[in-house]
């Protein structure tokens, strides 16, 4: 078995500024590190236990396969917050039958953005043995 240490996510946006402002005023997201110079230079964010990484440049968006799946603890609350920062809710905070609550929002290349909340009875909370 390869023993993985960490992992991102690599976004290679049209528009980095734009995607960049995105990533780290819209949503708030924590720098983990930067690197090189210039529009094109790499920022690396924090995505809980994970990375999202935002550098170079796509003269295509993304695929539409793409998608960026976000927890968070209140996805109401989350809502609220991007409507003031001036975020477009695509789909506003809704139960799925699976028993999740999410909301859709997208960034600027229409790479699509899950925010999720995991309901205190749902069985992904749920840890046997502990």
């Amino acid at each position: 078995m390869v023993h993985v240490l960490s992992g991102r996510t690599l976004l290679r946006p049209t528009d980095p500024e734009r995607s960049r402002a995105f990533y780290g005023e819209r949503l708030g997201l924590s720098v983990y590190r930067e690197f090189g110079t210039g529009p094109e230079r790499g920022t690396v964010y924090f995505l809980g236990g994970g990375f999202l990484e935002v550098s170079g440049r796509s003269d295509t968006p993304p695929s539409s396969a793409m998608r960026l799946w976000l927890q968070v603890a209140d996805v109401t609350d989350a809502c609220e917050e991007l409507r003031a920062k001036g975020v477009e809710i695509v789909r506003p905070p809704l139960r799925e039958p699976w028993g999740l609550i999410e909301m859709w929002i997208a960034d600027p290349d229409g790479v699509p953005i899950v925010l999720v909340e995991i309901p205190a009875d749902h069985p992904l909370r749920y840890r046997p043995g502990i």
